[in-house]
């Protein structure tokens, strides 16, 4: 890398790990700018992923104050990340790099959909559990278990709006703050990170640059985002992530 497209990754990694402590998607600045300098797009995946995980990990930190008694629901919930993500880093060494490109902005648009009627439909889904005398299962019950868990797979694979996703099944399924629940977003997302970077390293070649300038950029990021992300209001941050994921469809489609 010449010394201006290392300062672009480096920047990069730290907007990545910003909008990924706040809403997710943060793939989606660093995977083309990964490209850009000559990365072959598995490599570029790969680099992208271990790279990532400092942020991740950065955010989650930020966010310890919301992650106060939740201990049993990320352990959960983590364990379906777990299982998901290594799935998913195995499908990408194994997959022709076409395989997911007609799912995912599907996934993404639906995910979506799902945050923007969310307020509407846990109303309607607490009012029929009332009627039901049905008691709220903290850690959303086997559809949320198994929700996470194919969101972990397409993170493993890709990771590029799987936050958006995971905040979309939490909040239909979780009577619970958006605070909180994006603080258990971003540590579901370390998950995914560190275990399919794990498979990566015994299976995929890494640019090691490129994972410096991002892991070094992202936990900047990270700490800057759970600051700002921390401030918003639940209309706000819903308002966000309906903005970047559809930029992120518009990506997707279009790349």
């Amino acid at each position: 890398m010449t010394i201006w497209e290392m300062l672009a990754v480096f920047v990069a990694g730290t907007c990545a790990g910003t909008i990924n402590a706040i809403v997710g998607s943060g793939t989606l600045i660093t995977f083309p700018v990964l490209l850009a300098t000559g990365l072959p797009p598995v490599t570029a995946t790969v680099s992208n992923a271990l790279g990532l995980i400092p942020g991740a990990v950065s955010g989650a930190i930020g966010y310890r104050a919301e992650l106060t008694g939740q201990r049993r629901r990320i352990i959960r919930l983590g364990t379906a990340a777990v299982c998901g993500g290594l799935c998913g880093a195995i499908l990408l060494v194994s997959l022709p790099s076409t395989a997911f490109e007609t799912i995912v902005p599907i996934l993404v648009s639906l995910a979506l959909v799902l945050v923007i009627l969310q307020p509407r439909l846990s109303k309607s889904v607490q009012r029929h559990r009332a009627r039901k005398n049905v008691v709220t299962k903290t850690d959303g019950g086997p559809l949320l278990f198994g929700g996470v868990m194919a969101a972990s797979v397409y993170g493993g694979y890709f990771t590029a709006a799987q936050g958006i996703i995971y905040m979309s099944l939490m909040g239909m399924l979780i009577d619970e703050e958006m605070q909180r629940l994006n603080a258990v977003k971003n540590v579901l997302a370390a998950i995914v990170n560190t275990i399919a970077a794990i498979f990566f390293l015994f299976v995929a070649e890494f640019d090691w640059t490129a994972v410096v300038l991002i892991a070094v950029g992202s936990a900047i990021g990270g700490q800057l985002g759970a600051k700002v992300g921390r401030r918003l209001s639940p209309t706000v941050m819903r308002t966000m992530i309906v903005i970047v994921g559809t930029a992120a469809i518009v990506q997707l489609v279009t790349r």
